[in-house]
């Protein structure tokens, strides 16, 4: 099997994530906006799950494009050049051939300590329209995302890592899936027995243990959740993001699994992804804080059960 895609076929009014019995808790911190005559997906400065002041700095403004293509860096100075220069360049060819959309790639430096911030700052001033760059108080790849999708203008929003170990020429399936109106989500699986992946024995026996864990115990119809490869309509983000707790590596689990709880269109396909041998995750670390919120899902969603019931 290549590809799953989560039912209803049709685009339908999304359910609200549950309140009173069946309430997710949210940050208490945090500022909600909807969009309004801007088009942002929250109010500018303010990203859903995130406070208001979780972006210090940016080079460059939101623009009203199809996609917001999202990198988010901690201490990434080695390769951030090259990677956004490589992913502008692609993007600004592909557009004859294939999926055609406007874009704008986003750097979301959060809370770097070497020069990371000067030189995303460069490339927003060198690419105006093209690339622009926001800068983050506090690291955690989840709040950086919260952040730059909220304050986002685009009808979809996505995200890539800074690596871009997911081979970029699948960026069109990523973006044009929901730009089109097939899904509500996408995202990329190095588990499909087609998808085409390099990686360490090691690491593969993690990502596959953690994903059976989660179609065990929390009924999981995906088969990635950690793929750094993912997209949603802007409907989706307003819909989802002011119920994500986390604001770590577990993001992207739980955005997966609210997105099925309330019955989104999932479209899930195949990856060519290489390992980036310099990765600096911390996996025991990561490993435990995933467990953790695997337990805090768990009863999420049961309570979404109840409620839902009632």
């Amino acid at each position: 099997m290549s590809t799953a895609i989560t039912t209803p076929a049709a685009a339908t009014p999304q359910p609200k994530l549950t309140d009173d019995a069946g309430r997710i808790a949210s940050n208490t911190e945090s500022t909600y906006g909807s969009t309004g005559s801007t088009g942002m997906i929250g109010t500018t400065g303010t990203a859903y799950g995130a406070p208001r002041t979780g972006i210090v700095e940016r080079v460059g403004e939101p623009r009203p494009v199809d996609a917001d293509i999202v990198i988010p860096v901690y201490n990434e100075q080695e390769q951030l050049a090259e990677s956004v220069l490589t992913l502008m360049n692609h993007l600004a060819s592909s557009q004859i051939e294939g999926w055609a959309y406007t874009w704008q790639i986003v750097i979301a430096d959060n809370a770097s300590t070497d020069d990371t911030w000067a030189i995303a700052s460069r490339l927003a001033s060198q690419y105006p329209g093209r690339v622009r760059a926001v800068r983050i108080a506090r690291k955690g790849r989840g709040r950086a995302l919260k952040l730059a999708w909220g304050e986002s203008r685009a009808k979809v929003v996505a995200y890539m890592d800074v690596d871009l170990s997911t081979d970029i020429h699948q960026t069109g399936t990523l973006v044009g899936t929901l730009v089109y109106g097939f899904a509500d989500v996408a995202f990329g699986c190095r588990l499909f027995d087609d998808s085409e992946v390099i990686r360490s024995a090691k690491r593969e026996f993690i990502s596959r243990t953690y994903n059976g864990m989660l179609r065990m115990l929390l009924g999981a119809s995906f088969h990635d959740a950690q793929c750094g490869f993912k997209a949603m309509t802007a409907s989706a983000a307003r819909h989802l993001l002011p119920y994500i707790q986390d604001d770590e590596w577990f993001f992207d689990t739980e955005m997966l699994l609210l997105a099925q709880a309330t019955g989104m269109r999932m479209y899930e396909f195949p990856v060519r992804w290489i390992e980036d041998p310099g990765s600096t995750v911390n996996i025991p670390d990561t490993v435990r804080k995933d467990l953790k919120g695997m337990w805090r899902m768990n009863g999420t969603l049961n309570r979404m059960r109840v409620a839902a019931t009632a």
